[in-house]
């Protein structure tokens, strides 16, 4: 492979942001006031603590979780292919190199702007449930919830079809080409990095409950050593099927044939005609603006109106209740876990799939709705919550733009750590255990039923400005994914932050289960204590259930490409 890289990571020198006062509303997002007189070595609190520079590129960016995947696609990109090409290609790589968090057996969602078209469009790529589940056959098993590993906990997977739909349409390239590289990265090996590694031995205990994840994923009966060669060959030929045979391998020839066995073997309800009914919809992006900015998310059945929301009560709550925009303030940061406490009280309440119930979308991101949530928010304390669950989350994020114009926003996973922990012998994929997110209450929106997508905690972020794209970006992790997105949002619209000081700036993880709020250490050093006073929950920790993140920013004045990439996984931003 070419290796022109100008990685993130590598950067030493960097111009960091303003601690303390906020940039009018009105300012492009651009790098902060130079002289700054600090900069640290760790991520620090605020603008102070900006870990590395901007990746800057004038022909293409790939961003995303892990550096031979983002290498893979800036391939494509100087091959000639366009962004949706390098994104289906970035995410083939990551189902091999990243096989905890995503890949064949996975499901997938776009936002996206096609240069030719002029215009945002969005990629439902979702699995749906088996004909075959219903609230019965769970409760039939002395279920009182839905499973978290094993056959039953998977729904048909969509990410292969939504790899055809996106090609087909926008793509220059086939499977042929963009599914090499990691077809020859399966074949050939690569090393285990130390992230990967922890992850993977945390997963040996759910891999060991199946024969086939074992022989596949747990080579000498155990999660493979940092610094091991890993391979995968199974995986590379059922990549090669794909590339000779198209989608209709995987849902309706031998590799369906092969899941299908597999679901048989295991007391599972995956059919043919299952596999034969998924299709990935076009979908209309959700939109609110913030501060002058078209933010836009997925539709139900995702999170994304948590995003929307949160931010729509900062933008009208604030100014109501007092609370000035400052990174520096525990009355903004109380404000904004209030605000999601309130968005994670209404996906509980409404999210679900439209095709079966009905989601009041356009009022829960709408400024009249906000309005109403400022009562409910006391600006001095915080509030109590009735516990709910938290959905987890293996996840990969890919952003791409390329020197055409086009700009992609693209999320997929297996959902928690190597999904059900179900292989599909002989391919070399995990299944993912997204049903764990139904429910078998009859009065959720959530219910388990055949043929419904479950809640969907994979949210690809977009912003438009002036009807031009602005920034396709992401937060990775479960629950995490609409608090971080609101969160690096703030930093970048709101206090003037580039995309990589979006992201190492310090950042929360609240959790409506137990209410419990952790703030990463300089974050907690700064405010934890005053956030305590105010009746917080509050607890130092590290950056791991802090969700990675990615993103690029076509810059409004000059058209080059900005991007970032999170410290706290194995990714870069990577371009030419």
């Amino acid at each position: 492979m070419t290796k022109v890289r100008m990685a993130a990571a590598g950067l030493a020198a960097v111009t960091v942001m303003a601690a303390v006062l906020a940039v009018p509303s009105t300012a492009q997002p651009q790098p902060g006031p130079a002289g700054f007189d600090a900069f640290r070595g760790d991520r620090g609190y605020g603008w102070a603590g900006q870990t590395r520079s901007e990746m800057l590129a004038r022909h293409g960016i790939v961003a995303t979780s892990q550096p031979l995947a983002a290498d893979a696609g800036l391939d494509i990109l100087k091959a000639g292919g366009n962004a949706f090409d390098a994104a289906v290609a970035t995410a083939a790589v990551l189902n091999v190199v990243e096989p905890n968090s995503a890949g064949l057996g996975a499901d997938m969602f776009v936002i996206a702007w096609s240069a030719k078209d002029r215009k945002l469009v969005a990629l439902d790529g979702a699995g749906r449930a088996p004909a075959g589940f219903t609230p019965d056959r769970f409760r039939g098993k002395g279920l009182t919830r839905m499973p978290n590993a094993g056959i039953d906990s998977a729904v048909v997977p969509g990410a292969v079809d939504g790899w055809d739909v996106l090609l087909k349409r926008y793509g220059t390239m086939g499977f042929k080409q963009v599914l090499e590289p990691a077809a020859r990265i399966a074949e050939e090996g690569y090393g285990v990095t130390e992230r990967i590694q922890h992850e993977w031995a945390g997963a040996q205990k759910l891999l060991s409950a199946d024969p086939d994840s074992v022989r596949t994923y747990l080579p000498g009966g155990k999660a493979p050593a940092m610094y091991q060669i890993f391979r995968n060959p199974d995986l590379a030929r059922a990549l090669r099927l794909l590339e000779a045979g198209g989608r209709d391998v995987f849902y309706k020839g031998e590799i369906a044939r092969a899941i299908v066995a597999k679901s048989q073997a295991t007391g599972g309800a995956i059919t043919m005609d299952d596999l034969a009914g998924i299709r990935a919809r076009w979908v209309t992006p959700i939109t609110t603006k913030f501060h002058g900015y078209d933010l836009y998310q997925m539709p139900p059945s995702t999170q994304g109106f948590a995003v929307l929301e949160m931010m729509n009560v900062l933008d009208v709550c604030a100014p109501k209740l007092g609370i000035a925009p400052d990174p520096k303030s525990a009355a903004y940061w109380h404000l904004m876990v209030e605000a999601k406490k309130l968005a994670y009280a209404d996906l509980e309440r409404w999210d679900g799939d439209p095709d079966f119930s009905k989601v009041p979308t356009d009022r829960l991101v709408s400024k009249a709705y906000a309005a109403e949530l400022c009562a409910r928010i006391d600006p001095n304390h915080a509030s109590a919550l009735k516990p709910a669950s938290d959905p987890i989350g293996g996840t990969v994020y890919i952003s791409v733009a390329d020197r055409f114009g086009n700009v992609v926003s693209f999320i997929y996973s297996v959902y928690g750590e190597f999904g059900s922990g179900v292989t599909i012998p002989g391919y070399g994929f995990i299944l993912n255990n997204r049903a764990a997110n139904f429910v078998l209450d009859p009065n959720s929106p959530n219910v388990v039923a055949p043929r419904k997508r479950p809640f969907y905690t994979l949210i690809p972020g977009f912003v438009m400005k002036d009807g031009k794209p602005l920034l396709s970006f992401g937060v990775m992790s479960g629950d995490q994914q609409a608090q971080g997105q609101a969160q690096v949002l703030a930093n970048m619209l709101l206090f003037g932050a580039n995309p990589q000081a979006a992201s190492d700036a310090a950042r929360f993880s609240h959790a409506q289960r137990t209410n419990k709020l952790v703030l990463e250490s300089q974050l907690y050093a700064a405010i934890g204590e005053k956030l305590k006073a105010m009746g917080h929950d509050v607890a130092p920790g590290n950056g791991v259930r802090m969700g990675g993140y990615q993103a690029i920013m076509i810059d409004p004045e000059t058209g080059l490409l900005r991007g970032g990439s999170d410290h706290r996984k194995d990714g870069v931003a990577i371009g030419y």
